[in-house]
This record gives structure tokens, C-alpha cells and sequence, in this order.
């Protein structure tokens, strides 16, 4: 669980609901259901006609991510790659084949294989970086989800806005009823910006970290391998990928 999700949506919210009662204003005045209704449901609209069904599908998917992030533990993938250098040294690269099946990550996995079967370095590097280029731009795609909801919902919440003066001017007869009705219309202006920049973009690139977290992992991989494929020293490997970490 990312706490810091979880306390930035409590503190976004509040802070903006709190500095409005310190002003004197009450909760009551930002319900609105047909504001709510013209930016939620416009701007989730605009949304599923911009994205194709696949990249809707994967950023529910993903969604998740800014609660829940994939873990990416990169000491404890140091330490297994130097542990299969030491065997690779030691036993021959076809010792490491026990290790495919275990592996629990696809890429790890992959480059393993790739290992044993005995490409070269820079053949098992031209085809593990086409991977991780391919299955990131795919990723990342995903965020065009959240990105679209940041661009939209400002824009519905201010056709919100426009339709609720063109009712407000209805009532000009009736200059009691103005105040109000003004103040009404603003609402869904409101909620399109905070639909947008507390929640869809901050969620947006939450994501979006995971997905380089993720990627950094697969770099990582990527030299370990290589280095055990040109038989570098385990020591000399451990010592190169910790700068996966110090930067």
C-alpha cells in the first residue's frame, strides 16, 4: 500500500474543502448532482471515444498502481544475478537452465533463456532492449487515460459552468434567485479542476513511476546478463548494477 496516495488524496481534498469553510462557506453549497453529472459523465465520455478499448482495458489495469505499486526490489535482483554468474562460472551457462522455470519475472526469465541457448551479447542485448522498449511504450499508454481525464475535465467543468448561467439567466425576472444560481453554476467548474489536478494527473504519474521503476529493473537485468554472458567476474557485476541504485 503507497501511504503517501492515500494521504495525498486526504490531504488535497481536505485542504481545499477546509480553507473553503474557513471562509465561511459550508459543504452543502459544492453538492450538486447535475454539475457532477455533466463532468463526470463528459469528461468519461470524451475519454472512451479517444481511447482504443486496449489501452482502456490496461489502465483499469493499472490503476491500481497508485494505491498498490508493483514491487521492484533491485538489491534482492543484484543479488540473484550475481548468484547465477557464480554458477555460470563454476557449472557452465547450462546449469543456469534449472533457473528458467523458477523464475517468476517473464523478462528475467527470457534473458535467462536467451543465455543458456548461447546467443551473443550483443544479440541478447538488441533483443531484450526491443522487449523492454515494447512492453514500456505499451505501459505507458496507459497514463494516456489518466492524462485525458486531467484535459478534459477543466474544459467540461466549465461547459458545466456555461450551461448553469444560461439557466441563471432564465430567471432574471426573479433577482433572488441569482446569487445562488451563480454560485451553482461555478460548481462544476470545481469539480473539473479537481478531478483533474488532484486526482487523474497525480494518478497519472504515480503510474507512470512504476512503469520507469519497472523499466530501471529491466535495465538492470539487462546488464547482468550481458555482463555473465562476456564472463565478468560476479564481483565486478555486483559492483557496476549497484550503480542501478545509488542514482
Amino acid at each position: 500500500m503507497d501511504i503517501l496516495t492515500l494521504v495525498g488524496l486526504i490531504v488535497g481534498f481536505g485542504g481545499i474543502i477546509g480553507g473553503m469553510l474557513l471562509e465561511g462557506g459550508h459543504i452543502g453549497s459544492l453538492m450538486n448532482a447535475p454539475a457532477f453529472l455533466i463532468v463526470v459523465g463528459g469528461t468519461f465520455g470524451a475519454v472512451l471515444i479517444q481511447l482504443p478499448m486496449d489501452v482502456f482495458k490496461r489502465a483499469l489495469g493499472r490503476a491500481k498502481w497508485a494505491f498498490m505499486p508493483p514491487t521492484v526490489d533491485l538489491q534482492a535482483s543484484i543479488e540473484k544475478i550475481v548468484e547465477w554468474s557464480n554458477i555460470a562460472r563454476k557449472e557452465g551457462l547450462l546449469r543456469l537452465e534449472d533457473y528458467i522455470q523458477q523464475e517468476p519475472d517473464p523478462f528475467a526469465s527470457k534473458a535467462l533463456q536467451l543465455l543458456v541457448d548461447g546467443k551473443e551479447p550483443e544479440e541478447i542485448r538488441h533483443i531484450l532492449e526491443m522487449d523492454l522498449t515494447i512492453h514500456e511504450e505499451s505501459e505507458l499508454q496507459s497514463i494516456t487515460f489518466f492524462e485525458a481525464l486531467g484535459g478534459y475535465a477543466p474544459t467540461i467543468g466549465i461547459i458545466g459552468a456555461v450551461l448553469g448561467l444560461i439557466h441563471v439567466m432564465g430567471n432574471l425576472a426573479d433577482p433572488s434567485k441569482l446569487g445562488g444560481g451563480i454560485a451553482a453554476a461555478f460548481v462544476a467548474t470545481i469539480y473539473g479542476l479537481v478531478l483533474a489536478n488532484v486526482f487523474a494527473l497525480p494518478m497519472g504519474n504515480k503510474i507512470k513511476s512504476s512503469i520507469k521503476r519497472k523499466g530501471r529493473l529491466c535495465e538492470l537485468i539487462i546488464e547482468g546478463i550481458i555482463a555473465i554472458a562476456h564472463g565478468e567476474n560476479p564481483r565486478n557485476i555486483e559492483s557496476r548494477l549497484q550503480g542501478f541504485i545509488q542514482h
